[in-house]
């Protein structure tokens, strides 16, 4: 019988570890920087292009490498970091796995030249497919360059399940912005296809995140500090009135390495103790120092997961931690057990002059009358107010003075007319057609009435059907801008003055990745270095209203992983929700009437584009038990 058990060829073996630890351009961009850090470089360079799937380039001022440590850095297992297993537990360093290097030669054409700190020459390495294609002496002042080229060359098939340039950017950048921060005191410069996207000079840790993330982060953020036998915690929280929908800046970092963990993002959650609203998320930036030898990081190929020997004394910890610093800064609210609310009055009571209360009885009330009398009765405790109980219904003198109790009869005929339903508006509704789910509203002039101008309350058969104007009108607007955007571009209006809208770098990058799309939205502009200067705005869109939609845009383009039907669908949804969230302006009946009409054609008349009910009906029986 013939063996069927082999030992694989080297280059097989190197593509199945360069499948573990390369996983997209990004993986590349982690573990080569790294390497940087870890040489002890103050200055750090990252160039990519086409997303990295051209080129990626490192350079660095670090202690550099000799000839034989160049060369023997790409063989597999060859690490500086660890002697012993024992040392996989004590770690203080980051790139320690010992395959980064002779994984990336693997799957990619590397460029290294690198020179050793106090030497004459270095030495320069080509390595195409994990073989050495040339080794020659160099020349160059400090540090070490490595450039990686056309990634996943010699494996077409990984290649292809590569996304798109824009969401491989993103990880790029996710990956330079963990780095980053774990490292404020070191200067990064990275650039994308010759556009420097960040310049960064060493600092401490809040200018490090107002440098990435935008000047107006400054106001958002709420120092966080404690100090246990467990664990030290430090680092800036966001305060709760920043929170949103979307997972945008949450970091948590152990000994200067960046984890992740869902356990410990539900301490800071818990922390917030109901002061951001439901689905809703803050940002952090929450570094833990806790005894190596407490910490386990070698258990995921990325090493972004990682065990402690005491988690939940460190989740009780964070929570603490989050709550002290919210209440130290006066962000969450304050009570004061010491002082009675109850004795609290306006200014105009504490100026007015004491009264006695005065209680007046019906003397001749009797609860045990025949039912002849009792109607008589409750004729006497009416709430109407007056013979028109509708109408006044609520006002001063209907529970502001005790004799309106006794002195005021309904009109029984008055209140049949409240129920009634025309016959003619009943035969239009059951000859209705069978497949309109919702209930129409009555065909009448005045079965409309509309409440603190944003709710519309509208008479059906059944009871009284409750509207919400705005998400009404967003749901029509964003049916029509749907509708219009796959037939062709949607109407634009050009501004009389340019309009500037300041952006990051990054989020520069991600315009201009989304270009096609935002042109077919209406949108039209230049550049003035990172100003967005806008000549023209969707025609829907009001002036004022242009930052609250650009807001919105951005943070979806920015934090969110989408394809174009996904994107299509998050934008224009922020054009529609800016452009008619603020309208409350009284409607005419005709408006009314319009409004409910193109409601009633959607599909999703019930629900807003962003999953907010619009509308809900009430019951006869419903309202006579409000009355009750």
């Amino acid at each position: 019988m013939s063996e069927v058990i082999r030992l694989l060829p080297d280059n097989i073996a190197n593509q199945i570890a360069a499948g573990e630890v390369i996983q997209r351009p990004a993986s590349v961009v982690k573990e080569l920087i790294e390497n940087a850090v870890d040489a002890g470089a103050n200055n750090i360079e990252l160039h990519i292009k086409d997303a990295g799937k051209t080129s990626i380039q490192i350079i660095d001022d670090g202690k550099g490498m000799s000839e034989m440590d160049a060369k023997m850095s790409f063989e597999r297992h060859a690490t500086s970091k660890i002697t012993s297993a024992a040392d996989l537990f004590t770690l203080t360093t980051k790139g320690f796995r010992g395959e980064a290097l002779a994984s990336i030669a693997a799957i990619a054409h590397v460029d290294m030249d690198t020179i050793e700190l106090g030497a004459q020459l270095g030495t320069k390495i080509q390595i195409a497919g994990s073989k050495i294609t040339s080794q020659e002496p160099s020349s160059r002042p400090k540090g070490t360059s490595i450039s990686v080229k056309n990634l996943f060359f010699n494996v077409p098939a990984r290649r292809n399940f590569l996304k798109s340039d824009n969401v491989e950017t993103k990880h790029i950048i996710e990956e330079f912005n963990r780095i980053a921060l774990t490292h404020p005191e070191i200067g990064f410069i990275f650039s994308h296809n010759g556009n420097v996207i960040h310049n960064l000079e060493g600092a401490g840790l809040r200018k490090r995140i107002v440098d990435l993330f935008g000047r107006n982060f400054n106001n958002k953020l709420v120092p966080i500090e404690e100090e246990t036998d467990i664990v030290k915690v430090k680092g800036f929280i966001g305060k709760p009135e920043f929170s949103r929908k979307t997972r945008g800046e949450q970091y948590f970092f152990v000994n200067n390495r960046y984890f992740k963990d869902s356990y410990f993002n539900h301490a800071v959650v818990a922390g917030y103790d109901n002061l951001i609203p439901p689905k809703h998320h803050p940002s952090y930036f929450i570094y833990l120092e806790v005894p190596s030898q407490s910490l386990d990081v070698n258990v995921h190929p990325t090493k972004t997961e990682v065990k402690f020997e005491d988690g939940r004394s460190i989740y009780s910890i964070i929570r603490s931690a989050v709550k002290l610093a919210l209440g130290k800064y006066n962000i969450a609210p304050i009570l004061d057990f010491e002082h009675q609310s109850q004795f609290d009055l306006s200014l105009e009571q504490q100026n007015s002059p004491i009264r006695q209360p005065e209680i007046q009885v019906d003397t001749s009330f009797n609860p045990f009358k025949s039912s002849s009398s009792s109607g008589a009765s409750v004729e006497k405790s009416n709430f109407g107010g007056n013979s028109s109980s509708s109408k006044n219904f609520g006002s001063s003198g209907s529970f502001g003075n005790s004799n309106a109790f006794n002195s005021i009869k309904p009109n029984k005929e008055e209140w049949e007319d409240f129920y009634k339903i025309s016959e003619e508006a009943e035969e239009e509704i059951t000859q209705a057609p069978k497949e309109i789910k919702f209930e129409e509203p009555l065909k009448s002039s005045s079965n409309k009435i509309q409440l603190h101008k944003n709710l519309l309350l509208i008479q059906v058969k059944s009871g009284a059907m409750l509207v919400h104007i705005n998400r009404a009108n967003e749901r029509v607007l964003y049916d029509e801008l749907m509708e219009r955007f796959m037939l062709s571009p949607i109407a634009a209006q050009q501004l009389m003055f340019p309009y500037e809208y300041n952006l990051l770098s990054t989020q520069k990058l991600e315009w201009e990745n989304n270009t096609s799309t935002l042109k077919r939205l209406g949108f039209d502009w230049d550049w003035q270095n990172n100003t967005l200067v806008l000549s023209s705005i969707p025609s829907m869109l009001e002036v004022e209203y242009v930052t609250q939609c650009l807001d919105g845009i951005v943070e979806k383009i920015t934090h969110e992983e989408l394809d174009k039907g996904e994107l299509v669908h998050e934008l224009i949804l922020s054009l529609s929700a800016a452009a008619t969230n603020h309208r409350s302006k009284s409607l005419s009946e005709e408006e009314m009437n319009y409004l409910i009409d193109r409601l009633f054609q959607s599909e999703q008349h019930q629900y807003s584009p962003s999953g907010k009910r619009i509308l809900n009906t009430i019951s006869i029986d419903e309202l006579n038990n409000y009355l009750s």
